[in-house]
């Protein structure tokens, strides 16, 4: 799989409404044990810092990545007023893809987050780390 095909594939299993298809996409794109970190939002920070610990957010594993996208999706997207999108150029470099995506309205219109995700490839080509970061 090129790096445009799984970026277009990455933004898709955000978006998929059928949870057998999601949950089969999900093992097709991340290795077994594959990780998502998601940068944390600024209030989950300051509240870390103010108890003395640091703020991590991280699904390890199919179970847990199936748990995070579900999530986003039942939130954002399964009320039909979102839906996500792939937005701007797809980069690679050896065993690394960047890639961005936008939050926007179902139906288009401008978008309401944008982030981008570093992918750490495993060896099969599958994701082995998820590095997420909210833009705006």
């Amino acid at each position: 799989m090129n790096s445009k095909d799984l970026a277009t594939r990455y933004v898709a299993v955000w978006n998929e409404a059928d949870a057998d298809a999601r949950r089969k996409a999900i093992e097709e794109l991340w290795a077994d044990d594959g990780v998502h970190l998601l940068e944390p939002p600024e209030e989950i920070v300051k509240r870390a810092t103010e108890i003395g610990v640091t703020a991590t957010l991280e699904a390890r594993g199919h179970a847990e990545l199936e748990r995070r996208v579900t999530r986003a999706y039942d939130e954002f997207v399964a009320p039909g007023q979102y839906e996500f999108v792939p937005h701007g150029e797809v980069a690679e470099l050896s065993d690394m893809v960047k890639l961005r995506w936008a939050m926007v309205p179902a139906g288009g219109g401008e978008a309401l987050a944008i982030g981008i995700d570093l992918l750490l490839l495993a060896p099969d080509g599958r994701i082995r780390t998820d590095y997420q970061f909210i833009e705006a």
